[in-house]
Protein backbone atom coordinates (compact mmCIF):
# COMPACT_ATOMS: atom_id res chain seq x y z
CA UNK A 1 0.00 0.00 0.00
CA UNK A 2 0.83 3.75 -0.45
CA UNK A 3 2.04 6.43 2.39
CA UNK A 4 -0.60 7.98 3.31
CA UNK A 5 -0.20 11.92 1.83
CA UNK A 6 -1.22 14.59 3.89
CA UNK A 7 -0.96 18.23 2.42
CA UNK A 8 0.55 21.04 4.52
CA UNK A 9 -0.59 24.55 3.87
CA UNK A 10 2.41 25.90 3.68
CA UNK A 11 4.97 27.67 0.13
CA UNK A 12 7.69 27.70 2.85
CA UNK A 13 10.48 25.28 2.26
CA UNK A 14 11.85 25.74 5.49
CA UNK A 15 8.80 25.46 7.81
CA UNK A 16 8.02 22.28 5.45
CA UNK A 17 11.45 20.86 5.54
CA UNK A 18 11.35 21.34 9.71
CA UNK A 19 8.15 19.39 10.04
CA UNK A 20 8.78 16.74 7.96
CA UNK A 21 11.16 16.44 10.35
CA UNK A 22 9.02 16.38 13.58
CA UNK A 23 6.62 14.01 11.81
CA UNK A 24 9.14 12.11 10.50
CA UNK A 25 7.83 8.52 12.94
CA UNK A 26 4.28 8.60 11.26
CA UNK A 27 4.31 6.82 8.41
CA UNK A 28 2.78 10.27 6.28
CA UNK A 29 4.36 11.79 3.44
CA UNK A 30 4.36 15.61 3.46
CA UNK A 31 3.50 17.42 0.78
CA UNK A 32 3.62 21.29 0.43
CA UNK A 33 1.99 23.41 -1.53
CA UNK A 34 4.94 23.62 -4.44
CA UNK A 35 3.62 19.99 -4.79
CA UNK A 36 0.35 21.12 -5.94
CA UNK A 37 -0.44 20.45 -9.93
CA UNK A 38 -1.94 23.64 -9.52
CA UNK A 39 -1.16 26.91 -8.22
CA UNK A 40 -2.21 27.76 -4.58
CA UNK A 41 -5.07 30.50 -4.05
CA UNK A 42 -4.37 33.51 -2.36
CA UNK A 43 -5.52 33.26 1.26
CA UNK A 44 -6.01 36.32 3.45
CA UNK A 45 -4.17 35.72 6.90
CA UNK A 46 -6.31 38.62 8.34
CA UNK A 47 -7.26 36.81 11.91
CA UNK A 48 -6.56 38.26 15.36
CA UNK A 49 -5.07 35.32 16.72
CA UNK A 50 -2.66 32.14 15.44
CA UNK A 51 -5.46 29.45 15.49
CA UNK A 52 -8.17 31.88 13.41
CA UNK A 53 -5.53 31.86 10.65
CA UNK A 54 -4.55 28.24 10.89
CA UNK A 55 -8.21 27.26 10.37
CA UNK A 56 -8.86 29.73 7.51
CA UNK A 57 -5.86 28.38 5.64
CA UNK A 58 -6.66 24.83 6.12
CA UNK A 59 -10.36 25.48 5.07
CA UNK A 60 -9.19 27.20 1.66
CA UNK A 61 -6.71 24.78 0.72
CA UNK A 62 -8.50 21.90 1.83
CA UNK A 63 -11.95 23.58 -0.12
CA UNK A 64 -9.17 23.89 -3.11
CA UNK A 65 -7.75 20.65 -3.15
CA UNK A 66 -10.14 18.15 -1.94
CA UNK A 67 -7.42 16.02 0.22
CA UNK A 68 -6.73 16.12 4.04
CA UNK A 69 -4.72 19.09 4.86
CA UNK A 70 -3.05 21.20 7.58
CA UNK A 71 -2.14 24.96 8.33
CA UNK A 72 -0.03 25.95 11.14
CA UNK A 73 0.49 29.51 12.31
CA UNK A 74 2.12 31.14 15.22
CA UNK A 75 2.61 34.38 16.91
CA UNK A 76 5.59 36.31 18.75
CA UNK A 77 4.54 37.53 22.12
CA UNK A 78 6.83 39.54 24.41
CA UNK A 79 6.82 39.62 28.12
CA UNK A 80 5.85 43.12 29.94
CA UNK A 81 4.81 44.91 26.83
CA UNK A 82 1.17 46.74 26.15
CA UNK A 83 -0.74 45.28 23.93
CA UNK A 84 -0.45 47.23 20.71
CA UNK A 85 3.85 46.79 20.95
CA UNK A 86 2.80 42.99 20.34
CA UNK A 87 3.35 41.43 17.14
CA UNK A 88 0.92 39.02 17.53
CA UNK A 89 0.11 37.02 14.33
CA UNK A 90 2.29 40.22 12.81
CA UNK A 91 5.60 38.74 12.97
CA UNK A 92 6.96 39.87 9.84
CA UNK A 93 4.01 42.53 8.27
CA UNK A 94 4.75 46.10 10.05
CA UNK A 95 2.61 48.90 9.47
CA UNK A 96 1.14 47.08 6.47
CA UNK A 97 4.52 46.09 4.82
CA UNK A 98 5.57 42.28 4.50
CA UNK A 99 9.41 42.57 5.51
CA UNK A 100 12.34 40.62 4.47
CA UNK A 101 14.44 37.73 6.42
CA UNK A 102 17.09 41.06 6.55
CA UNK A 103 14.46 43.99 7.43
CA UNK A 104 13.12 41.90 10.15
CA UNK A 105 16.46 41.36 12.01
CA UNK A 106 17.11 45.21 11.57
CA UNK A 107 13.46 45.84 12.55
CA UNK A 108 13.63 43.65 15.37
CA UNK A 109 16.83 44.39 16.83
CA UNK A 110 15.82 47.63 16.82
CA UNK A 111 13.05 46.94 19.37
CA UNK A 112 15.37 45.22 21.55
CA UNK A 113 17.59 48.33 21.77
CA UNK A 114 15.03 50.70 22.48
CA UNK A 115 13.60 47.70 25.11
CA UNK A 116 16.18 46.06 26.51
CA UNK A 117 16.25 41.88 26.13
CA UNK A 118 12.46 40.64 25.55
CA UNK A 119 11.24 37.92 27.44
CA UNK A 120 9.59 36.14 24.33
CA UNK A 121 7.91 32.75 23.46
CA UNK A 122 5.89 31.89 19.72
CA UNK A 123 2.42 30.70 20.16
CA UNK A 124 1.65 28.21 17.45
CA UNK A 125 -1.79 26.56 16.50
CA UNK A 126 -2.69 24.32 13.87
CA UNK A 127 -5.71 23.12 12.10
CA UNK A 128 -6.36 19.72 10.59
CA UNK A 129 -8.79 19.32 7.91
CA UNK A 130 -9.98 15.97 6.75
CA UNK A 131 -12.78 16.24 5.17
CA UNK A 132 -15.92 18.96 5.86
CA UNK A 133 -17.21 17.26 8.75
CA UNK A 134 -14.06 16.53 10.08
CA UNK A 135 -12.05 19.32 11.73
CA UNK A 136 -9.71 19.24 14.73
CA UNK A 137 -7.96 21.98 15.95
CA UNK A 138 -5.68 23.31 18.68
CA UNK A 139 -3.70 26.49 20.22
CA UNK A 140 -2.59 24.57 23.49
CA UNK A 141 -0.02 25.37 25.75
CA UNK A 142 1.56 22.60 24.68
CA UNK A 143 2.39 24.01 21.16
CA UNK A 144 3.83 27.14 22.40
CA UNK A 145 7.75 27.16 22.64
CA UNK A 146 9.40 28.29 25.79
CA UNK A 147 10.45 31.49 26.63
CA UNK A 148 13.68 32.98 25.62
CA UNK A 149 15.18 35.99 25.12
CA UNK A 150 15.61 38.09 21.80
CA UNK A 151 18.41 40.55 21.99
CA UNK A 152 19.95 43.05 19.55
CA UNK A 153 22.92 41.41 18.27
CA UNK A 154 22.16 38.61 15.63
CA UNK A 155 25.14 35.27 15.67
CA UNK A 156 27.82 36.05 14.08
CA UNK A 157 27.65 33.61 11.06
CA UNK A 158 24.65 31.29 10.98
CA UNK A 159 21.57 32.64 9.06
CA UNK A 160 18.22 29.94 8.41
CA UNK A 161 16.73 31.50 5.32
CA UNK A 162 12.67 31.83 6.25
CA UNK A 163 13.72 32.14 10.39
CA UNK A 164 15.46 35.31 10.69
CA UNK A 165 14.38 36.01 14.10
CA UNK A 166 16.18 32.43 15.15
CA UNK A 167 19.60 34.08 15.29
CA UNK A 168 18.58 36.76 17.43
CA UNK A 169 16.93 34.35 20.08
CA UNK A 170 18.99 33.14 22.95
CA UNK A 171 17.80 30.29 25.49
CA UNK A 172 17.39 31.52 28.58
CA UNK A 173 19.28 28.25 30.53
CA UNK A 174 21.72 28.48 28.75
CA UNK A 175 22.55 31.77 27.62
CA UNK A 176 23.36 30.76 24.47
CA UNK A 177 22.25 31.68 20.85
CA UNK A 178 19.66 28.82 19.94
CA UNK A 179 22.23 28.13 16.77
CA UNK A 180 24.77 27.40 18.95
CA UNK A 181 22.56 24.44 21.05
CA UNK A 182 23.36 20.60 21.31
CA UNK A 183 20.31 18.64 19.60
CA UNK A 184 19.32 17.72 22.70
CA UNK A 185 18.53 21.38 24.12
CA UNK A 186 17.20 22.68 20.79
CA UNK A 187 14.61 19.69 21.32
CA UNK A 188 14.10 21.23 24.94
CA UNK A 189 13.09 24.73 23.79
CA UNK A 190 11.41 23.51 20.38
CA UNK A 191 7.75 23.25 20.13
CA UNK A 192 8.41 19.36 18.56
CA UNK A 193 6.47 17.43 21.13
CA UNK A 194 2.84 19.70 21.03
CA UNK A 195 2.73 18.73 17.83
CA UNK A 196 3.84 15.28 17.84
CA UNK A 197 0.96 14.72 20.78
CA UNK A 198 -1.22 16.30 18.22
CA UNK A 199 -0.90 14.25 15.65
CA UNK A 200 -0.24 10.98 17.67
CA UNK A 201 -3.58 11.88 18.62
CA UNK A 202 -4.94 12.15 15.05
CA UNK A 203 -4.73 8.35 14.99
CA UNK A 204 -8.07 8.46 17.28
CA UNK A 205 -9.91 10.93 15.19
CA UNK A 206 -12.96 9.58 13.55
CA UNK A 207 -11.64 9.12 9.54
CA UNK A 208 -8.40 10.11 9.91
CA UNK A 209 -7.06 7.43 12.51
CA UNK A 210 -8.94 5.11 10.05
CA UNK A 211 -6.99 5.96 7.04
CA UNK A 212 -3.65 5.86 8.96
CA UNK A 213 -4.18 2.58 10.00
CA UNK A 214 -5.23 1.22 6.77
CA UNK A 215 -2.39 3.64 4.76
CA UNK A 216 -5.36 4.39 2.45
CA UNK A 217 -3.29 7.15 -0.26
CA UNK A 218 -5.89 10.11 -0.55
CA UNK A 219 -3.74 11.92 -3.50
Amino acid sequence: MKRMKLLYGTGNSSKLRAMREVLSQFDIEILGLKDMPEEPPHVEEDGTTPLENARKKALHYYKAYGIPVFSCDSGLYFEGLPEELQPGVHVRTVNGRYLTDGEMLEYYSSMVEKYGNLKARYRNAVCLVVDAEHIYESMDDSLASEFFLLTPVPHSGIRHKGFPLDSLSVDIKTGKYFYDLTEEQIDRVAVEDGFLEFFKNYRDYPVAGEIMENEKTVV
